[in-house]
């Protein structure tokens, strides 16, 4: 064997490739390869009694060990790259190896010593062993079931508080934070801290069955908070609660939980925390310390971990954090609004006494109906009974109505003519108030649906030359009337050009007599 120990010792003394050759009696070649693969995989002395010749060809040539068997070696480096992506499995890295030992007319290792000898490799050489997780994969949260305090300046009582724990299980990376309260809003707070906390989101999140995240969760159905489903959308993960009773689902989790339980709640059993705030800054220190603690049976700690196998499988955050938002249900009133904590808020009036879901964030209220939503408005504050009406959600003849002001009716009357626009100002200026003047011209202005604008403007021209006190009760006395007259002289004219045109009468002539009129 390689004395492999001496070659590296001497490297570090700093001796020439050609002197240590010589005092090892190998080649050139076979120093520079041992040096070089020392160099990348980090391997550098003093050496303990552990450290021998055969450990350190072990750690540096793994496959050595395999070629002496006599079977194809394994390349550990790509099924551990490998067995990061999406759905690769070790029994699917394994059947493309024996593919590849058939092409090469080698005799592959068995699956079961395929299996072992990466173990073997992933637990000597890489932070993580990777065939039961896998990176950026699954994000498991809980609440710790120990909880902390902080003192009250006033009266001096301890209030309790919370942790939240979130853990990465492929590299067991941590974090925890400090609440007040179990409620959704703090159970989507910590989830948004998480995420920033690790940069990256991952395709599930296993929570465990709490009524703030889960509504129900059964063999045949699965019903999710619509907040925290919402939360994932956004994102872009998979909410995957563990099964009742089941905590192995969430094991990585319960096991982080004990231990933050021991190296932050108990730790901070002697400090005195008069915040949140200010116990959340002593929670973080202690998480910093507990990611940092080095693994007791291989190198490295849960940070170098993620940075080294996990962190590049997260997926990207969003732009923004996920804006709280809680749901309700509500009756559309007979006046087409929903009544929201004492305010009122409009939908389109053909959903009046529907059922409608609403979606309440701080500066926006969303109405949903069958899913779809139909209306939102910006929310409210201050004094109760404020209402938001949108134009589009009256009815036509509302509408109407509240179209109803001075520049409006002036705007209409100038559409239908000069007259009409007379009249309008007429009615403007003398009668007080000016919502008893609009209330006239608003039923002038349905007129429209009986009459045309010319019927209406030459009714208004005849009022005029009658009375200088035009009323719109005159207008639709004359409208009336005109439109009596308009049919009796079409009748008329009908008569004559039927009589002139179309007679059936035969004359003088057809009887062998004389027309005169002729």
């Amino acid at each position: 064997m390689l004395r492999y120990s001496d070659i590296l010792k001497l490297k570090e003394e700093g001796f020439s490739l050609r002197s240590i050759a010589s005092s090892t009696g190998n080649s050139r070649q076979k120093v520079t390869e041992v040096t070089e693969r020392a160099k990348q995989k980090g391997l550098v002395g003093p050496f303990d009694d552990e450290m021998t010749d055969k450990w350190i060809e072990e750690f540096l040539f793994p496959e050595k060990s395999l070629e002496s068997s006599g079977r194809y070696p394994i390349d550990f480096d790509h099924v551990h790259k490998e067995l990061a992506k999406p759905n690769v499995t070790l029994s699917l890295l394994h059947y493309e190896y024996e593919i590849e030992c058939r092409a090469n007319k080698k005799i592959p290792y068995s699956y079961r010593s395929f299996v072992r000898h990466y173990s073997t490799y992933a637990n000597k050489h890489k932070a993580t062993l990777r065939i039961r997780r896998k990176p950026g994969e699954i994000m498991e949260v809980d609440w710790a079931g120990s909880t902390t305090f902080i003192i009250d300046r006033d009266t001096g009582e301890k209030v309790k508080a919370y942790v939240f724990v979130a853990t990465l299980p492929c590299s067991q990376l941590s974090y925890a934070e400090a609440s007040l309260s179990m409620d959704l809003s703090a159970w989507i707070t910590c989830h948004n801290h998480a995420y920033t906390y690790f940069g990256g989101s991952t395709q599930i999140v296993v929570p465990d069955n709490l009524k703030t995240g889960v509504t129900k969760n059964t063999s045949r159905e699965l019903v999710l908070n619509p907040t925290y489903r919402e939360m994932a959308e956004h994102y872009g993960t998979v909410i995957m609660p563990a099964r009742v009773s089941a905590p192995k689902d969430k094991s990585s989790v319960e096991g982080s939980v004990g231990a933050i339980s021991t190296w932050i709640i108990a730790a901070l059993r002697h400090s005195h925390c008069f915040s949140i705030d200010e116990l959340d800054r002593e929670v973080q220190t202690k998480l910093e310390e507990f990611n940092q603690r080095p693994f007791t049976r291989k190198d490295g700690s849960r940070f170098t971990a993620f940075e080294q196998e996990e962190r590049f499988a997260l997926s990207p955050l969003p732009d923004s954090f996920y804006k709280l938002s809680t749901w309700r249900t509500a009756k559309v009133r007979p006046d087409y609004h929903i009544s929201v904590d004492s305010m009122f808020y409009s939908v389109p009036y053909e959903y009046i006494n529907r059922q409608v879901e609403v979606r309440l964030t701080e500066q926006l209220i969303e109405i949903y109906f069958n899913h779809m939503r139909i209306a939102s408005h910006k929310r409210m504050n201050g004094r109760f009974g404020q209402l938001s009406t949108q134009h589009d959600h009256m009815p036509d003849n509302h509408r109407l109505y509240i179209d109803q002001t001075p520049a409006n009716a002036k705007e209409w009357a100038e559409e239908v003519g000069p007259n009409t626009l007379k009249v309008v100002d007429f009615l403007l200026d003398t009668i007080q108030p000016e919502k008893l003047a609009l209330q006239s011209i608003f039923s002038l202005k349905k007129m429209e649906r009986r009459y045309s604008k010319y019927e209406i403007e030459r009714a208004c021209k005849m009022i005029i030359t009658m009375t200088n006190r035009p009323t719109v009760k005159s207008i639709q006395s004359l409208l009336v009337s005109n439109k009596k007259n308009d049919a009796e002289q079409e009748l008329k004219r009908k008569s004559e050009n039927t009589n002139k045109h179309y007679g059936f009468m035969r004359g003088a002539a057809y009887y062998g007599g004389v027309d005169h009129n002729e």
